[in-house]
Formats: structure tokens, sequence, C-alpha cells
């Protein structure tokens, strides 16, 4: 994967090397538990030093997605370990508005949800924005905020996450370094990335009250952290870049005691792990150049020049400071060939590997042009029960189509596993006309009249005098699962799966009927430990798109790995590969890829066609995501397009399109992780 999980060190610290490049201490963990972890541990240590000197400690905080594991653990310690929070006074960094403190998208009701339900706080001592003010008592009530915060002592602590603008707490580009707390209005991609929370950009307020840079800047300490590659851009622009009020991060630099904590997958722009050796000698890293790390720095060589591969020479090694590498590896010639035969070798059109007719245990050669042929752990099994495991009830299709085509095609018994309902996912109108024709339906067969209205009555009184934002009663929330369960079996079904090996797990972390979800349960773990020690698969594909805004995806990887950790004694475990899929979201780099499954013109097509078969999310999906607007099945073909353009610059042979694959190797230290 990325260079920071190729270590075994859970924690890499700040580097002395960096700092030239690097202007606010950065510390990175193999996971964003583990980092959650280590900040929650500092915020205890300060609530107990604080406790023991008769004072209070004042913390402010953060809400959405990143902070949440912060907050699981500090529950764990007030439970397990007695950790009081007697003496503590908070003030929370921002509130929409206007937003009333029960609506579902409310601050407020986070805090409660996540912490403050929890533990022993005095609800006296919280402070959180309040959005139900009348718009000309806010100015008003903002400088009482700021004034409480003085009367306290200031902050000691402030936790904060970053947006995909750079934005602290609401502070969007443009935001002064002198601001206070204020009430300021939204930035549209900032609307974008809430769109999920409220069912809909439309339904997103267009004004917040939030503490200002300044506000933030006084605290005595503070911790920004940001989880997934999705963050990984705006982060190197807040550490490398220049101090701007259009990066309101970026000033934190100017901060005596702040710092940033990033899981692995959120430091990957970061110099010292896209490219260390332009900041010195890779010793000096505690790094070499092995493998990975050779192909990663040759490859950007030839993206920079625009050479295929074979074609660098020293004096283009030399001229990007890699004068290192050529010392160490023998020249340009050997390098060029040794990344060259390396990529070759993950081009396969046999994701499940090839029948031997000689009946030996040798892969063949696959027009390589004397490189490598593509290796499969268990090359010798044939045909092979392969599990695709598909967070939503379409990734499968979105991410891998291509290779899901091709598994059924070359005979392997081939399970497609949904791990959640994606009932969140359909709009209204679609579910109300699928309603409308199950009434028909009733009527047309005799059901009965006074059934065919009950069915009506259920959902389009419900819809009609539905909220903003409101969670979807139980008939409607089924009828949507529905819907997307028989999208779903028509999409595996036009890949060529077979009726039987189509299995719907509705894991119960996300029936929720909402966006934010329930934490994940042994039930959710146990599910798929049941589903697996049934198939015993010889090969597991599982969603690595981690960037997935709405945080499905990464739950759903981590219930697979626990479940493949448990059940890593099994028998069939020795000879189960475990590859992980992109292209929702994100796409795997190319130097990341360790499988590459070209695509003909014509598996393009069917490819696309089984996306269709999700019509519910087809023109326009109700979650798009933050960043990219159009539809799914463009996403894709795009990046699979890409990917395929890559290979011919880099002088390999040319396709239509690419579906890249990258291995799990370590099932035990991701689990821990």
């Amino acid at each position: 994967m990325s260079l920071a999980t190729q270590t075994d060190v859970p924690m890499i610290t700040p580097h002395a090397l960096a700092a030239a490049v690097e202007h606010i201490p950065v510390t990175v963990f193999a996971s964003s538990t583990l980092a959650s972890h280590a900040v929650a541990g500092e915020i205890a240590e300060l609530i107990r030093t604080k406790a023991a000197a008769g004072q209070m400690a004042v913390l402010g905080l953060a809400t959405g997605a990143t902070p949440t594991g912060v907050y699981e653990e500090l529950i764990r310690l007030h439970r397990e370990q007695g950790l009081s929070f007697k003496n503590v006074i908070t003030f929370n960094l921002d509130e929409y508005y206007p937003m009333k403190p029960d609506e579902l998208q409310s601050y407020r009701r986070f805090m409660y949800e996540h912490l403050f339900d929890h533990v022993d706080i005095d609800h006296k001592n919280v402070h959180i924005p309040d959005g139900t003010l009348a718009r000309d008592k806010v100015a008003e009530y903002c400088q009482s905020y700021e004034r409480k915060i003085k009367e306290v002592g200031g902050l000691d602590f402030q936790l904060l996450g970053i947006g995909r603008t750079g934005h602290v707490g609401f502070n969007e580009p443009g935001s002064p370094r002198d601001s206070r707390t204020r009430m300021i209005t939204l930035d549209k991609v900032t609307r974008m990335d809430a769109a999920s929370d409220f069912f809909g950009e439309w339904n997103v307020p267009r004004k917040a009250i939030t503490m200002g840079v300044d506000t933030i800047l006084n605290a005595r300490k503070i911790v920004l952290m940001a989880w997934g590659e999705g963050k990984a851009p705006v982060i190197k622009r807040a550490v490398e870049g220049e101090i701007t009020s259009s990066v309101a991060a970026s000033f934190l630099q100017q901060h005596p005691n702040a710092r940033i904590v990033l899981d692995s997958a959120a430091a990957a722009e970061l110099t010292r792990f896209k490219s260390p050796w332009l900041l010195g000698s890779l010793e000096d890293f505690g790094l070499k150049w092995d493998e990975k790390l050779t192909r990663r720095a040759t490859i950007a060589l030839a993206q920079s020049e625009q050479k295929p591969l074979l074609k660098l020479t020293d004096e283009d090694y030399n001229e990007h400071g890699l004068q290192e590498l050529i010392a160490s590896r023998g020249g340009a010639y050997d390098i060029n060939v040794e990344v060259f035969r390396a990529m070759q070798a993950t081009i396969t059109g046999w994701p499940g590997g090839k029948p031997q007719r000689d009946g030996s245990h040798r892969q063949p050669a696959e027009n390589t042009g004397g490189a490598p042929a593509f290796q499969h752990a268990n090359a010798d099994i044939f045909p092979k029960r392969v599990v695709l495991f598909s967070p939503h009830p379409d990734d499968d299709v979105i991410s891998m189509g291509g290779t899901l085509i091709r598994l059924c095609e070359q005979g392997h018994e081939v399970h497609v596993v949904y791990q959640t309902s994606g009932n969140i996912a359909v709009f209204d109108d679609a579910a109300i006309r699928h309603a409308d024709f199950v009434a028909e339906y009733a009527r047309s067969f005799g059901l009965g009249e006074i059934q065919a209205q009950q069915i009506e009555r259920q959902v389009e009184t419900f819809v009609r005098g539905k909220k903003p934002g409101e969670v979807d009663s139980p008939e409607l929330q089924q009828i949507k699962a529905l819907i997307r369960r028989t999208e779903a079996r028509a999409g595996a079904k036009f890949s060529g799966v077979k009726v039987q090996n189509i299995h719907f797990l509705d894991m119960p972390f996300y029936e929720t009927g909402r966006v934010r979800k329930k934490p994940l349960s042994p039930q959710d773990i146990q599910i798929i430990v049941d589903l697996l020690e049934k198939v015993k698969p010889h090969q597991v594909y599982a969603a690595g798109d981690l960037s997935d805004p709405h945080g499905t995806h990464r739950v759903c990887l981590s219930a697979i790995i626990k479940a493949l950790h448990r059940l890593e004694n099994a028998q069939w475990m020795k000879q189960c590969e475990v590859w992980l899929y992109r292209g929702a979201w994100q796409e795997w780099g190319i130097d990341e890829i360790e499988m590459a499954v070209p695509l003909s013109p014509d598996e393009v097509k069917r490819k696309r066609m089984a996306i269709f078969k999700h019509e519910s999310q087809k023109d326009k999906a109700l979650f798009p995501g933050p960043s990219d607007t159009r539809e799914f099945w463009q996403r894709a073909e795009q990046r699979n397009r890409n990917t395929a353009v890559v290979y011919d610059k880099l002088g390999l042979s040319e396709y239509e399109a690419i579906e890249g694959f990258v291995r799990l190797r370590t099932i035990q230290s991701a689990a821990k992780a």
C-alpha cells in the first residue's frame, strides 16, 4: 500500500529532515484507531493532571466523523478506568444556523450522543453555539461566547478536524487570522460535503456559527486530526504550503504548540512519504531502496519526464534527486528493466488463475514479452471459490465489474456479498413509484383494494409530511431496501453470478435510517464469519477505497479484516488470497497496483450495463460524494481508462481499460490496527 503502511512501527513522529518542508509537527499512525486512542490518552492525561491540581480542564471540541474514535476511547476510559469529567469544561467549535438542538444534524445532539450522555460531565459546563437564536441576537451571543472562554482561563486543549477546503471549525476560505466567534456563510464545497447528513445539498443550512481562527489559536495546545486518502491533498497544503487565509488550517503553522495527527492514508501526499528522496538520504529516514520504493520513484520520474520506463537515463535520475538510487541499484538501465518487468508482471487476464492443461503448477506466460508472468499464491487451484464483498449494493459492479464478469466467465464459483442494504441512498420519488407498482399489482391480481390503498397511504402520507433530513418510516426504509436489493440481484445476475451465490447481510451497524451509523458490533463481525466459514473461499475481494465520505466502506472493511483474523487458523485460510479494490471514490496509485486486470472495449460496455441495473442510482445519486458530481459509471469508466493510459505511457501494453487491485497481506496486523 502507501509507503506509510509499509513500516512495522505504529507511530511515525515528526522528522528533523522533514522540517524544511513541514511547517507543523506531524505524527502519523498506522490507522485512525491507533491515532484516536493516542489523542484520547493526551486528553485524559490533561484531565487527570488538572484534577490533581484542583483545577478545571478546558477543552475545545470538534464534531464530525473524525473525532468519534477519540470520544469512544474517552468513554471507555471513563467506564473502565474511572476517568472523571467532573472537572471538565467544554466549548464546541461550531453549529449550523438555524438548527434546533434535537435535529438529527445538530452538533449539540451529536456531542451528547457521542460523548456527554456517557460520562459524568456537569452539563452546565458544556458550551455549544446556539443555532436557535433570532438573527439580531447572534452577534451579541458570539461576543458572550468569547467572554465565557476568557472567564474560565482560555482553552487548554483544542481538538480539530479539517475540511476539504482546509477549514477548521467553519472558518471557510478567506477567514482572516484575527477572526473571532461569528456567523459565517458556508462555502459551496462545505455544503456539498455535508449533503449526505442532510439527505441532499438542498437541505443543508447556508450559515453557521463558528469560533474564529484567532479564538482557536489562543488555545494552549492544538491537535488537528485527519483520516483517509481524501484528506491527503489539503493536509499537504496546510502542512507544507504557505500560510494563507484560503486554507485556514495553515494558520496553525504560527502556533507554538500545534500538532497534526494523521493515519497513513492522510499522510500519503506529504513529501517525506511520497518522495522522501527529495529531503536527503533514505537511511536518515530509516528507509532503504527496496522494490516498492524503487518502483514509486521510477514511475514518478517517468511521469515527470513524460517518458516510457525503458527510456529513462542516468541524467534523468540525477536531475531529480535520485543519485542515491542509481548508485545503489546499478544505474538507469538495470532499474528501468527491473521496474518495467515488475509492472508487466502485474497484468493478468486471469484474476482467479488459469487452468493448467499439462497438470503442472507453473503459471503460463501471458504475452509478457519476456517479463515474468503474474503469479497467484494459490495458482494450482482451479476453479476457485471467490467471495466479493460489496459495502453498498452497487460497489461490486462499479469498482470491479469487469473483473467480476471475467471471474464468472472463466468458471470460478463466485459469491457476491452485499454488506449493507443501502436504503438511505434512494430518492423518495423512487420509493413512491415502487409502492404504486405494488399497489397496482395488488389490484391487478385480486389481492384487494383495501391492501392496495393501505400500501399507498403508508408511503405517500409519510413522504408528504416528511421534514428535511427526517429519518424514513420503517415502511419506507423497507421499500428502499427492496429497491436496492432487486437492483443488486439484477446487476450480479447480469455479470454471471448464480442466484444462489448472491448474499445480503444487512449488517446491523448500518440500519439506523441515518447517514451516521452505529459502532461496529460483534454481531456484525459474526455475520461475516458465518458467511466465510460456509463458503471457505480461495479468494476474497473487498473495498479498499477508504475515502468513502460516509465511512461505510471503512467500517465494512474493518469488519471483514476482524472476521478473517478470527478465522486465520482455519485450514482453508492458508490458501486464501485477499484483494482490495477501489473505483467508486478513488483509484489506486499506479505504483501500488499488484494485480491489473485489462478490459476490452466490449467488457467496458458490459460493465457499464451491469452498473445501469442500479436504476435508483442512475442519472443522479442521492449521495454522489463531495468532490465528483459525475455518475458512478462515468467515474469508474474514466478511472479505469486513465489507469490503462498510464500503463501505456510507461511503455507497457495498451488496453482499453484496467481495473487495479492491491493484496492485503497481513490480516493479523490489520485487525489490530
